[in-house]
């Protein structure tokens, strides 16, 4: 095997875990430990393939994402697909990067769990009233299956009512889009009761 085999065998298992998705040092000690060892060889790595490192050691979660060309320069193919959300997705999900940072920002504790109970209150507003609670919960839980798919929350063991935004949420919803929350929250409650509207008018 020669240096260059050893040094990308080196960085295989971290950059396996990256191309799959968030890597957590909770989930794995000792695979956070050799990307942390090994991260400038991971950056120089991902980046011939246009993709970038976030590495965040204060949180403990790292991912890839595609590098942005400069300009006048052509884009390279995507590694890295965007999934298109739905609107009740991308609401909960903005209520829930919300609700971190108020909770970051009161000192509280450094874990964010709710309710679904809490979170249905948290929408409903948004959402069109048919009066039927059952129904939304289901609708509610519906979502956040998607949500934690997408690795932002976690159902905590033996509690399936309850659930753990997980801090990496931040990452992915930066502050200028929190900023903008109130607007887009507008945006979303419009566009939940025109199409409550025309499911009337279709009936």
């Amino acid at each position: 095997m020669d240096t260059a085999d050893r040094h990308t065998d080196t960085i295989s298992k971290p950059l396996i875990a990256l191309m799959k998705g968030v890597v957590f040092r909770e989930n794995d000690e000792k695979l956070w430990q050799q990307l942390e060892d090994k991260q400038i060889p991971v950056r120089d790595y991902v980046q011939a393939l246009g993709l970038e490192l976030e590495f965040d050691p204060a949180e403990g979660y790292a991912w890839l994402k595609t590098c942005e060309p400069d300009e006048g320069e052509d884009s390279l193919p995507r590694l890295v697909g965007r999934r298109q959300l739905s609107y009740p997705v991308s609401l909960i999900i903005a209520l829930l990067r919300k609700k971190l940072a108020e909770s970051d920002s009161s000192g509280d504790d450094t874990r964010l769990i709710l309710s679904v109970e809490d979170i249905a209150d948290m929408v409903k507003v948004f959402f069109p009233s048919h009066g039927n609670e059952a129904r939304l919960l289901d609708r509610i839980n519906t979502h956040l299956n998607k949500i934690a798919d997408l690795g932002f929350i976690r159902r905590l063991k033996g509690q399936t009512n309850k659930i753990e935004v997980i801090r990496i949420l931040k990452a992915f919803v930066d502050a200028q889009w929190l900023h903008e929350l109130d607007d887009r929250l507008r945006e979303y409650h419009e566009k939940m009761v025109t199409d409550s509207d025309n499911q009337e008018e279709g009936s």
